[in-house]
């Protein structure tokens, strides 16, 4: 590990030590004071106050878990229940959307999906830049330079998730990013 690189105390990438801005936000970064005296205190404390807090694994998890929760029932009697009603599926054998394969079945799955889609991503790129179980929670979702994220990369950030087992870099990674999170160059961070 190269121990000329310190981290932007804005968006966390590396950069080098003598740098005086980071190429990933563009903010302008404090030198170290050339003074043998200083204490690391009096060094680190203008890094210290734009420190980032990621959000970690479980805590995304139990956001996730509040989204779906709450998806499932605005969802399961906005579009399942008619469109199961109409379609003639019966009602006690829900397993049928899974494992059936006709066309009424592919519209209803497909129509899930999109609605599921629109929340997160139309959530996550609004002002609030967080679905209402990452609001509850404190969480936000930021481009690597702390912003607002489009409604574009929301959505290549929801359709990332395919990947499942992407999920689990969460636990791993510095800056507790997904593989998702990776593949739209995003961030979930903890606001205070």
């Amino acid at each position: 590990m190269n121990t000329n690189l310190s981290h932007c105390p804005k968006c966390g990438a590396e950069v080098a030590s003598d740098a005086e801005t980071c190429n990933a936000c563009g903010e302008r970064l404090q030198k170290a004071s050339a003074d043998p005296g200083a204490t690391l205190s009096q060094i680190g404390a203008a890094g210290a106050r734009r420190r980032v807090a990621y959000a970690g694994f479980w805590l995304r998890l139990a956001a996730y878990f509040i989204d779906s929760l709450l998806l499932g029932i605005v969802v399961g009697f906005a579009i399942l229940r008619p469109l199961m009603d109409r379609a003639g599926i019966p009602p006690d054998n829900p397993w049928i959307l899974f494992t059936g394969g006709g066309r009424q079945i592919i519209a209803i799955n497909l129509l899930v999906t999109m609605a599921s889609w629109l929340y997160w991503a139309s959530m996550e790129s609004s002002p609030w830049q967080a679905t209402l179980g990452k609001k509850a929670l404190g969480i936000e979702v930021t481009d690597l330079a702390g912003r607002r994220i489009s409604f574009a990369r929301a959505s290549g950030r929801y359709f990332g998730k395919i990947i499942f087992i992407g999920f689990i870099l969460a636990g791993f990674t510095e800056r507790k990013q997904a593989l998702h999170d990776m593949i739209a160059g995003c961030l979930v961070v903890r606001r205070s």
